[in-house]
Formats: C-alpha cells, sequence, structure tokens
C-alpha cells in the first residue's frame, strides 16, 4: 500500500458508491486522507441523487457544509422512537385534543415563524425503479406562499409537484406528468392483476423515493422519506391506479400537545400499456402525482404555519442508518395512531349509547308523567 501512490488511490475511490467510500476512509490513513476530498463526495452523491446535478444545487450544497456532509444528513433517515403510548382509558390526557379533527394548529411565535420562511427551503426529489433513475425534480421555496399572512400560514399545507411549472424541472425531459416505468411485467387482465398482484408486488419492491429538504438559513438537510413504500393501495374507482405512501415520523414536541407528526408522501402510477408477455411487451406506467402533507395523530391535515415549524425541527431530528429501526419507528407511530381512532370510535359509541339510554329515560318519564296525569282526570 506504501509504494502506491495517491493519484492510484484517488482513482480507486472515485469509482466507489458514497456507502463504499465512508467504509474505505475507515480503512487506514492513506484511505481516510484521500476520501475527505470533496470532489469523490460530490461524484458519489450526484451518482445517487440525479437532482442534485444542477449547478445552482451544487452551490447550494457547497453553501451548506459541502457534499460530504449533505450526504452524511440525507442518506441517513429520521428516526423518532418518542411515539407516546395511546391509554385506552379516560385517563388519558390528550385523547381529546389528538382527535379533534375540526380545527388547525396555531402557533403565533412570530419570532419562530420568522427564522422558518417558506424560501428558505429547497426541495430536491428523485425517483427509481430498481436503480434506475426516473424523475428527478428541484423546488426553489414552498410553492403559493407568497406573503407573510396569506393564507398559505392557515391553509392545509400540501406540495404537489405536477401543479408547478415545469421550469424547475431536472432530467425528466420536459415532460412534468409522464416519466414511464418499461421493466415491469406484462398484465393480461386488472382481472388477473386482482387475483395474483404481480404488477403490484413489483412496483412496491422497485420503486424509491428521495425527498430531501435544505434550508438555505440554517444550512442543514434532511430527507423527509422512508426510501421504501410504508405501504399502497388500489385508488378506486378507477382499476389503472396504484398509490404507494413514504413517509416519515416528525419530532413536534413544541408545536403539537401529541408531539410527533406524520410526513406523508404520496406517489400515484397508472398503466398506460398492458403489455403481452407472449411478444415480451411489459407494462408501462406513468407517475402521475406526487405530493407531501403533513399530518397529526389525530389525522389533522396540519397548516402551512404549523408544517414550516415541524420542517424545520426535522433538520435537528435524530437520524439512523438502519433501515429496519426506522421501519419499525413508523410502524410504532401507525399503531399508535389506530389505537387513537379505536379509542375515539369507542368514546363515541359510549357517548351514542348514553345519549340513547338518555332518550329512553326521559320519554319513559314523560310517558309516566302523563300516565299519571290521565289517571287523575
Amino acid at each position: 500500500m506504501a509504494s502506491l501512490s495517491a493519484d492510484l488511490f484517488y482513482d480507486i475511490l472515485k469509482r466507489l458508491d458514497a456507502a463504499a467510500l465512508a467504509r474505505a476512509g475507515c480503512a487506514c490513513a492513506d484511505f481516510r486522507a484521500i476520501s475527505s476530498e470533496e470532489d469523490l463526495w460530490e461524484n458519489a452523491c450526484t451518482s445517487l441523487w440525479p437532482s442534485t446535478r444542477r449547478d445552482d444545487v451544487r452551490s447550494l450544497i457547497v453553501s451548506v457544509g459541502g457534499f460530504r456532509k449533505f450526504y452524511a444528513d440525507c442518506f441517513t433517515l429520521i428516526l423518532n422512537k418518542d411515539v407516546p403510548v395511546v391509554q385506552t382509558n379516560e385517563t388519558n390526557p390528550f385523547a381529546e385534543e389528538w382527535a379533534e379533527s375540526d380545527y388547525y394548529y396555531y402557533f403565533d411565535d412570530v419570532d419562530e415563524l420568522e427564522n422558518s420562511l417558506p424560501s428558505d427551503f429547497v426541495s430536491l426529489i428523485d425517483v427509481w425503479y430498481k436503480d434506475r433513475a426516473l424523475y428527478s425534480k428541484v423546488i426553489l421555496g414552498i410553492p403559493n406562499s407568497d406573503g407573510a399572512n396569506g393564507w398559505f400560514y392557515n391553509c392545509p399545507f400540501r406540495v404537489d409537484l405536477f401543479h408547478q411549472s415545469d421550469d424547475d424541472n431536472g432530467n425528466n425531459n420536459g415532460e412534468i406528468f409522464l416519466s414511464t416505468i418499461t421493466d415491469l411485467p406484462s398484465v393480461p387482465s386488472m382481472e388477473q392483476e386482482r387475483k395474483d398482484g404481480k404488477l403490484w408486488r413489483e412496483l412496491n419492491d422497485g420503486i424509491k423515493l428521495s425527498w430531501i429538504i435544505v434550508n438555505r438559513k440554517m444550512k442543514r438537510a434532511v430527507n423527509l422519506t422512508s426510501w421504501h413504500p410504508l405501504g399502497g393501495q388500489r385508488h378506486w374507482p378507477t382499476d389503472t391506479d396504484f398509490v404507494l405512501r413514504f413517509g416519515s415520523v416528525l419530532p413536534a414536541k413544541e408545536v403539537l400537545p401529541c408531539q410527533v407528526a406524520e410526513c406523508i408522501l404520496l406517489m400515484k402510477f397508472r398503466i398506460t400499456g398492458m403489455g403481452n408477455e407472449e411478444a415480451g411487451e411489459p407494462s408501462t406506467l406513468a407517475l402521475m402525482e406526487l405530493s407531501m402533507q403533513i399530518e397529526d395523530m389525530g389525522g389533522v391535515h396540519l397548516n402551512g404555519r404549523c408544517s414550516l415549524l415541524l420542517l424545520k425541527e426535522a433538520l435537528s431530528s435524530h437520524r439512523s442508518r438502519n433501515y429496519d429501526e426506522v421501519l419499525e419507528s413508523c410502524n410504532l407511530y401507525l399503531k399508535a395512531q389506530s389505537e387513537l381512532k379505536e379509542e375515539k370510535i369507542r368514546s363515541e359509541c359510549r357517548f351514542d349509547t348514553l345519549c340513547i339510554v338518555g332518550g329512553i329515560t326521559i320519554f319513559a318519564a314523560i310517558c309516566t308523567m302523563c300516565y299519571r296525569k290521565f289517571e287523575n282526570f
């Protein structure tokens, strides 16, 4: 090793992906010195995230600490184990607050809001199917958020990629509505697909999503996705649509009473060609929708004001490379959310029962009074 030149070491390391590059840096002092070169990390990041190839994005990443720091922040995923346990009895202090669905959270700390302006955020989105890049997009700021006291802060927060102009599009060849997947198995008919689910399994196993947000003022970045789908469903009433659900569990200790929230990333595909197995023609799907929204444990769609604060808090959240650990955290949240909904249903049933019993009791009392009154006559 000592006889090899630094140029040869560099040539070896530049052929590695980011994960292998990080491991190589731990192998020996020579590798460690060379693996800290920003050019190597830039090459690794642009290979992994096509959205980082734009010149303005490169300048942004350099300004927030460089490509090595960017990879460390964004390859790891948000890990939140602080999901509160839902108590299935009347002593739960948060049950009523969590279950409220007829209001939006309001946060009136002006200083916090000034440090969380929509224009400070940049979104870098990449979609892959079996390690082949399908779609990339860069969004500067948060769309439709103009005006410090406008409707954005008090209306449900949602970022829909395909409602934006394609001026800032990435490498999708200018077709914002259609990014077609052509490596899928053929589907003889939708009836057959409903029986065996072959296409659905291929789609669920092959699709990956990365949605990175960068805050220019805080000089931090975080990946809001789960890489692989957390779930999905057929989008009825149409037979040809599939919806995949990605996301992460965000910390919200200073913002929401339930102390956690879910960032939901929805991706919808539509079958544009069934394919023909005999002719060797695969099925083709088109990416029709890709959006982000944030909900609390009660399913309340949070407004822009609260969502900005949660995104800001996510930039400082705990991360993990262990995908199984992150998935367990998401499942723990979904379990707590399901228990909360069940507890709400039980509470409503108890209230309905109480109303019915009370109504019957009042009706019986009125009947008894009327009967005694007529009896006296």
